[in-house]
């Protein structure tokens, strides 16, 4: 006993100190790209079709990025001649809508608006989720999972995993639905209590991720439900996930809040 509370001095504080200071991530990370329109005169296309997923559309005003449909491969950065595309460690990636996760080098991230006042009155200080796994390859359901933990401490902000969609104010989607998963989905939305949110974490939950487009899937959570905070990555790091739970209660200073989605 007395060597395991020794250890544990030892290891000092291990949850994170987020959201009051910023943390520190490793070099290798790649978080939201930069564009620079300057540096393609040309638009070439290269980076384009290197592009597993067509998440970039080179046009007249430069260079576009779907960062749902991005996969944060750096095969763009790498076939680019010119370095109009970089990546960078910013990890604050989640947006409320779809259509603000197109970025340019003229349009920034939407990043993600707190909930409406009511629904942050009911959800704000207490939030239960249902995670639901629709044909994912579990890395963004294992990062999920990881919040969990002592690292990041979920429970701390009051969110919690639930086990029953009745017992949950909202979902949490992995995956990129395969038509196996629809019915199951859509059963499992409309067992969640109103008013209730749905969460896509993922460029499969977003857009279907490297199986966009396939008869197989649908790509993603809105082709079934209707979404209320999208999070992009291949899996996100477990800190965009949370800064985006966070930002979606108003729980970080200077989030502006918008007007709750209406409820069926």
């Amino acid at each position: 006993m007395w060597k395991v509370l020794v250890s544990r001095l030892k290891q000092g504080h291990r949850t994170l100190t987020y959201p009051r200071s910023e943390p520190a991530l490793p070099a290798p990370y790649r978080g939201l790209p930069v564009l620079d329109s300057s540096r393609c005169p040309n638009g070439c296309g290269e980076c384009a079709e290197a592009c597993p997923t067509d998440a970039l559309v080179p046009g007249d005003n430069g260079i576009a990025l779907d960062l749902g449909r991005c996969l944060f491969c750096v095969d763009c950065e790498r076939a680019c001649p010119h370095g109009a595309i970089r990546m960078t460690q910013d990890w604050h990636l989640a947006g409320r809508t779809r259509a603000g996760l197109i970025i340019s080098e003229s349009k920034m991230l939407a990043r993600a608006e707190a909930l409406g006042r009511e629904l942050r009155g009911l959800l704000g200080r207490s939030l239960k989720l249902r995670e639901v796994s629709a044909a994912g390859c579990n890395a963004c359901e294992a990062d999920v999972n990881v919040l969990g933990t002592v690292v990041f401490d979920l429970g701390r902000f009051g969110i919690q995993f639930v086990a029953s969609p009745r017992h949950a104010d909202g979902l949490l989607i992995t995956g990129p639905v395969s038509r196996n998963m629809e019915l199951a989905l859509r059963k499992t939305y409309e067992a969640v209590p109103a008013p209730k949110i749905v969460i896509a974490v993922g460029a499969c939950a977003i857009s279907g991720g490297p199986y966009v487009d396939s008869p197989q899937v649908l790509n993603g959570a809105d082709a079934v439900v209707p979404v209320d905070l999208y999070v992009p990555g291949c899996p996100p790091h477990p800190l965009s996930i949370l800064d985006g739970l966070l930002r979606l209660l108003g729980r970080l200073p200077d989030i502006p809040e918008t007007a709750p989605r209406p409820t069926a």
